[in-house]
């Protein structure tokens, strides 16, 4: 099950759990480990020369960079190596979301997207985005919660059960006397 949540929606999806807060220049994202996420972003116009998707604590490496329709993999940080994608590549509409894919708990991080403009010639920051990544493990968690909680109330029919079995078995055997 997912739960999504805007500044004005609540989404309940299947199969996962993502959180989703959006203030006026901060947006916050909670996700499950394993999941792929959506960084939104959208560029006032498609007159875009270099877009960039940076993580605050990568240093000069990138988590995207997407220069004259082409992915720049020199510039990119090894570990979103072969797990990041643009919802558009055509960026129509001035769409420049990322897709990040099998997120970890090292995803965990601030998440900027920034565009370099033709018509400008200027860098323009765009979006930032918190993700933050919660172990499935959690998931699992209450899973094996609810077994117990099932397997508890299922041996406690089954004594009751038995004892009523028992107590009918002995009248009736007393009664044979």
């Amino acid at each position: 099950m997912a739960v999504l949540i805007t500044a004005s929606h609540l989404w309940i999806l299947s199969s996962a759990f993502l959180l989703e807060f959006t203030s006026a220049d901060q947006k916050i994202i909670t996700a499950e480990s394993g999941q792929d996420v959506t960084l939104t972003c959208r560029a006032p116009n498609n007159n875009i020369m270099i877009l960039e998707w940076n993580r605050t604590d990568l240093g000069d490496k990138h988590v995207l960079v997407y220069r004259d329709g082409h992915f720049v993999p020199e510039e990119q940080h090894p570990s979103f190596e072969n797990r990041v994608d643009l919802q558009d590549r055509q960026m129509k509409d001035g769409d420049v979301s990322l897709i990040l894919k099998n997120v970890t708990i090292n995803d965990t991080g601030t998440y900027e997207c920034r565009v370099f403009e033709n018509e400008t010639r200027s860098w323009k920051s765009l979006s930032n985005i918190t993700l933050s990544v919660v172990d499935g493990g959690e998931k699992s968690g209450s899973v094996g919660l609810i077994v117990l909680v099932v397997s508890a109330v299922f041996l406690v029919a089954a004594a009751v059960a038995g004892f009523l079995i028992y107590r009918k078995h002995n009248s009736q055997n007393q009664d044979s006397y």
